[in-house]
């Protein structure tokens, strides 16, 4: 693999890690709040739709809110890295 392989690479794993820590919390807490309410159905034998997908929707919403300032400031330095680098890939 020659240098410009190399950079590609690592910047597509910049990005699944960028990815992943921006959508974790978010996927983690509507895993949660999924499996809370799966089982407070089964302990109730309620069997409402939208029992289950209401608060996860809210839940999901919450963190996303909670969140936004540091997952904007994770974009914004993934974004400046993209920048400098343009120039190794002939494109400034």
């Amino acid at each position: 693999m020659n240098d410009l392989d190399l950079r590609v690479a690592e910047l597509a794993r910049e990005m699944l890690v960028t990815v992943a820590m921006l959508a974790g919390p978010m996927l983690i807490v509507g895993l949660v709040v999924g499996v809370a309410i799966s089982v407070f159905q089964a302990l109730t034998s309620v069997q409402e739709q939208t029992l289950s997908l209401i608060p996860k929707m809210i839940a999901v919403l919450g963190v996303a809110l909670l969140l936004l300032v540091p997952a904007l400031g994770i974009l914004r330095d993934y974004t400046l890295r993209i920048f400098e680098q343009l120039h190794s890939f002939g494109l400034s």
